[in-house]
């Protein structure tokens, strides 16, 4: 998927040629390195899409895993507590270990932008009760954020739910279950603002069980290997 992601991905996202370009070719599965990942269109325009299977059961159990003892009270990316957000979360290293390096690739190959462009991994979870309500993963015009703005994000389901837990993206009618392995993906790079608007989104609150996600956003320009990664503490 390189050569598709020199051709396509600088022309939707540095030129800005269309609101019509995605970032990821809508294709009905995909032939990643290590894995051949189907996919289901959800929406066209903005791109929202199903991916299954992102991840192996023993690739969700191990992450899961390995953040367990390292969660914290979920913060915005200013450090400040969120008050949106009642789950519990931690960001990984870039590639800090085997594992993590293994599916951040696969992860950008998926999302058809380089792994420079990449935040860190994160991980989180949500207990009966939690819940993450109506947001956009953007960040306002003006903000010292913007400048270098998250353009399309990838959710992760490390497990599946006994109830509750859905995204759900109000505006476009759409909710999606969570099932171990599987993955949300949706743009917002779009120079039409009200599109942009429309990937509001939440997880509603878990009602039976616990909900684990990671979740990988991608940014305009590169981050890693300029010490600017922006993972809150």
């Amino acid at each position: 998927m390189q050569v598709r992601y020199l051709n396509l991905f600088r022309i939707a996202v540095v030129r800005d040629m269309s609101d019509e370009i995605s970032i990821l070719p809508i294709q009905s599965f995909y032939s990643l390195n290590d894995c051949v990942v189907a996919a289901e269109l959800l929406n066209k325009v903005p791109l929202v899409m199903r991916f299954e299977p992102v991840l192996s059961d023993d690739e969700c159990q191990q992450l899961i895993e390995a953040a367990a003892s390292r969660l914290k009270e979920s913060r915005l990316v200013n450090k400040v507590v969120s008050q949106i957000r009642s789950s519990r979360g931690m960001f990984f290293e870039e590639e800090e270990n085997p594992l993590i390096r293994r599916i951040e690739r696969r992860i950008s190959e998926l999302m058809n932008v380089p792994i420079e462009h990449a935040e860190g991994l994160q991980v989180l979870h949500y207990a009966p009760g939690q819940e993450y309500k109506a947001h956009h993963d953007f960040f306002r015009p003006n903000t010292p954020s913007a400048k270098n703005n998250r353009i399309s994000t990838l959710v992760i389901y490390l497990n599946d739910v006994e109830e509750g837990g859905e995204t759900v993206f109000p505006l476009l009618r759409l909710s999606v279950k969570p099932k171990r392995g599987s993955a949300v993906y949706f743009e917002y790079f779009y120079r039409d603002q009200a599109l942009n608007d429309l990937t509001l989104h939440s997880s509603v609150p878990v009602v039976r069980g616990e909900k684990w996600v990671a979740t990988q956003w991608m940014r305009r320009q590169r981050v890693r290997s300029l010490g600017l990664i922006p993972n809150p503490a």
